[in-house]
């Protein structure tokens, strides 16, 4: 039965426009992006089986151009339309951080690494360049490694903290493994990071580990 059928309290976009997006299930927030199903399936029903094939949003909106479109009824457009979404919705979080203090707002931090991060399917390593009221200055990448690890130089960081006139960082990278938990060669990576920092008066605030639907802050863990 096609959405257009169903009662109207029960269509997606519908609900939205009655309750708010916040009480739609991912499947109803998917169907109106994809506004249209196939052949004897609704929209929702195509969304839930792509929810399934890639184990949820993080996963489909991690996948590449080339594995989204050979699933049936996805294709380039759909494929770019997805990636203007996300792109928009991680510069709004940016912005976010850019207008006012970061430390005070954490819950802000945490959403703008796990969208930038969380599903990629190797390890990269970020930093958020901070002003002296901890206004995020820039986000950049500055390491992608293996699914395993990631080469950082700390002479390269400090150049980059430099550049941007930062005075604070806060750092953070990805565990594909899905496990948001510190290895010991994060933790002495961490303090080599803010020893060389340190010695240029930058102070490092956080490091987070993004794994599957969680960020780890090193600060609340006594790890700074």
């Amino acid at each position: 039965m096609a959405i257009t059928d169903w009662p109207e309290s029960e269509r997606p976009r519908e609900k939205l426009l009655s309750n708010g997006a916040a009480n739609l299930s991912d499947a109803e927030l998917l169907a109106i992006f994809l506004r249209t199903g196939m052949a004897g399936k609704s929209a929702v029903d195509l969304a839930r089986e792509l929810l399934k094939c890639f184990n949820g949003l993080m996963g489909l909106f991690a996948a590449d151009q080339n594995t989204f479109c050979a699933m049936p009824g996805m294709g380039p457009a759909k494929f770019a339309q997805l990636q203007a979404v996300l792109e928009m919705a991680r510069r709004a979080l940016e912005e976010r951080l850019k207008s006012g203090d970061t430390m005070s707002s954490p819950k802000s931090v945490r959403d703008y690494l796990r969208l930038s991060l969380q599903g990629k399917k190797h390890e990269i390593f970020v930093g958020i360049f901070l002003d002296a009221q901890n206004r995020a200055i820039a986000s950049e990448e500055l390491f992608h490694g293996t699914l395993t690890q990631t080469s950082v130089y700390p002479r390269e960081v400090v150049k980059r903290a430099l550049y941007h006139n930062a005075a604070a960082i806060i750092f953070a990278h990805n565990h594909p493994s899905g496990i948001a938990e510190p290895s010991h060669a994060d933790e002495i990576l961490t303090q080599t990071l803010k020893q060389a920092l340190a010695l240029v008066d930058i102070k490092v605030l956080d490091h987070f580990i993004v794994g599957s639907g969680t960020a780890m802050s090193f600060a609340e863990r006594g790890l700074i």
